[in-house]
């Protein structure tokens, strides 16, 4: 299971999150988030070396691996952004997946692709965020079957039947949000073939932009 963590700035926290062995960890570029990650030096700790403890001392860092070898990937939040700010933060901070929370279109995710990939990220992931209460706002993911890698369904798992869920019918992969970890049983039991992960987000939070997680 994809373990999605998102919202975190520390150098600290997010060397602290690889080393837990979370496979994806988002930075959040909506301006009006409190968590909003604003364009910084590499010196900071996130760029380019992605949080290394040296790097969060004011040291050079010297290698790109947390102590388990591998890095988790990282993705971008946006909202309704002009794509050239995306692109932008592609680049500055090396995303390989892009998340989007807002009223973007099928033909807008097409165009920012095109833009991406090839030339600036090869094979850049493009995930898109809806927000499920119903079985008939399952009904949204069809502008998107085909244009987007993964969806990202927000649902309020303390008060949404997961059944839900499980009548999506599309061939996307998605990725169950808003999760508190109290649900986080049950949704290890959840079964349904494209389910892929669990995004913790708020829940993991100990203070604004900063996660606390245990294996």
């Amino acid at each position: 299971m994809i373990i999605k963590v998102c919202g975190t700035r520390d150098a600290e926290n997010i060397h602290a999150l690889a080393e837990l062995g979370v496979d994806w960890i988002g930075f959040d570029f909506r301006p009006d988030s409190p968590k909003f990650v604003r364009q910084i030096s590499s010196r900071a700790g996130i760029i380019p070396d992605y949080g290394s403890r040296e790097a969060a001392m004011g040291k050079e860092t010297v290698q790109n691996e947390s102590a388990n070898g591998c890095f988790p990937q990282r993705f971008g939040v946006f909202a309704d952004d002009m794509p050239q700010n995306i692109v932008t933060r592609v680049v500055n901070f090396k995303l390989t997946m892009v998340q989007l929370d807002g009223e973007e279109s099928s033909v807008m995710v097409n165009n920012l692709r095109s833009t991406l990939d090839p030339d600036i990220r090869a094979g850049i992931n493009i995930m898109k965020t809806l927000h499920i209460q119903t079985v008939e706002d399952l009904m949204q993911t069809r502008e998107y079957e085909g244009t987007v890698d993964y969806f990202l369904f927000k649902v309020d798992t303390a008060k949404v039947d997961l059944n839900v869920i499980k009548t999506y019918s599309g061939s996307t992969p998605f990725i169950i949000g808003s999760v508190v970890l109290e649900q986080l049983d049950k949704l290890k039991a959840f079964q349904h073939p494209m389910f892929v992960g669990v995004d913790l987000d708020d829940c993991a939070d100990v203070q604004t932009a900063i996660k606390a997680l245990t294996e």
